[in-house]
C-alpha cells in the first residue's frame, strides 16, 4: 500500500485470490463504500472522497481499472459474483458497518448489501442499474454485450483510435448538453480497458437477463435505512422512472430528480456533490 497525496491512499489487497485495487481516505465514523459502474473504474468517486470529512474506500470491481483480470474458470463475474467479491472485499479491508453511493453497475453493491441490510446505514443511488424485471437494456448493450459474436467484436475495437471517436460520438447520447462527456471522462474508460475488460464486460451483462435482475433486486424493501435517490432525467441508458421505481421500493428514501443532466449527473451538476456529501454526514436536507 502506498500514499498518493491529496490524503488518498491507494493499494491492493488479494480477495479470494484477485487482486483488487482500492482507493481509501482516512478518518473516524462511518465509512462510505464507493461502487463504480462500466466502463469506468474508481477514480469515477475522487470529487465525492475529497468531499467527504468521513472515511471512504472505493475499490475497482475485478475486471476493471487497475484490478486484476480474473480467470472465469474459477470467479464468477456475474451481477451476483461481483457482488460476493465486494462483500469479501470488506471483510478483508475489516468494514463493518458503512453507508453505500452506487452508480450504474455499482448495482452490485445494492445486491451485496440485501444480503446484510443491517450493516448500511445510509445509501446514494445514482442512475443505477435497475434491480427490477421491468428493465429492458439500452442499445448498446442490447446490439452489442449481450450478443454472441458482435459483442466480442465490439470490445476489440474500443483502445483503437477508431474505438476512442465512436466511445466519443457514443457519449453525445449521455449529456444532457450538446456535445460529448469531458474528456477526462472518456480516458478514464479506455485507458484501463483490454481484453480482460471486454471479457469481464460481456460476462457481467450476460448473466441479467430481465428475471435474473428482478431475483437481484427482490429485497430491496429490506434496507431499511435513510436513502437518497438522486436521478438524471436526460440518461439515455437508465430511463428516469426507474429513479422513482427504486425510491418506492426503498422504505425510507427521498428522490430527486435531475431533469438537467445525463448519465454521470455529477459531471454536468456539479452541486451533486456537495449534496451526496451532506447527506452522508447526517443531513437530510437536499
Amino acid at each position: 500500500m502506498s500514499g498518493a497525496g491529496e490524503g488518498i491512499e491507494r493499494g491492493t489487497v488479494e480477495v479470494e485470490g484477485v487482486r483488487t485495487f482500492f482507493q481509501r481516505t482516512p478518518g473516524s465514523g462511518v465509512p462510505t463504500v464507493f461502487v463504480h459502474g462500466n466502463p469506468t473504474n474508481g477514480d469515477d468517486w475522487l470529487p465525492f472522497m475529497r468531499e467527504l470529512e468521513g472515511p471512504a474506500i472505493a475499490p475497482d470491481l475485478p475486471g476493471w481499472g487497475r484490478s486484476e483480470r480474473p480467470d472465469y474458470a474459477s470467479f464468477d463475474g456475474t451481477m451476483n459474483g461481483l457482488a460476493g467479491h465486494l462483500e469479501r472485499f470488506l471483510e478483508v479491508m475489516e468494514v463493518g458497518e458503512y453507508n453505500l453511493v452506487t452508480h450504474d453497475w455499482g448495482s452490485v453493491g445494492l445486491i451485496a448489501a440485501q444480503r446484510h441490510t443491517e450493516r448500511v446505514q445510509r445509501l446514494v443511488a445514482l442512475n443505477c442499474v435497475p434491480l427490477t424485471g421491468e428493465y429492458r437494456w439500452h442499445w448498446i448493450a442490447r446490439r452489442f454485450w449481450r450478443r454472441r459474436g458482435l459483442g466480442e467484436a465490439f470490445n476489440l475495437g474500443a483502445r483503437t483510435p477508431v474505438g476512442r471517436s465512436a466511445l466519443r460520438l457514443v457519449s453525445r447520447q449521455a449529456t444532457a448538453r450538446p456535445g460529448p462527456i469531458p474528456e477526462e471522462l472518456v480516458e478514464r474508460a479506455v485507458r484501463h480497458w483490454d481484453a480482460g475488460t471486454g471479457r469481464a464486460i460481456l460476462r457481467l451483462y450476460r448473466s441479467a437477463d430481465p428475471a435474473e435482475l428482478a431475483a437481484a433486486g427482490a429485497r430491496r424493501a429490506e434496507l431499511a435505512c435513510r436513502a437518497l435517490v438522486l436521478w438524471a432525467g436526460a440518461d439515455p441508458y437508465i430511463p428516469a422512472r426507474f429513479g422513482g421505481e427504486l425510491a418506492g421500493a426503498l422504505p425510507d428514501a427521498t428522490l430527486v430528480e435531475l431533469p438537467d443532466a445525463g448519465h454521470w449527473p455529477w459531471v454536468e451538476r456539479p452541486d451533486v456533490v456537495p449534496t451526496v456529501a451532506r447527506f452522508l454526514e447526517g443531513s437530510d436536507s437536499t
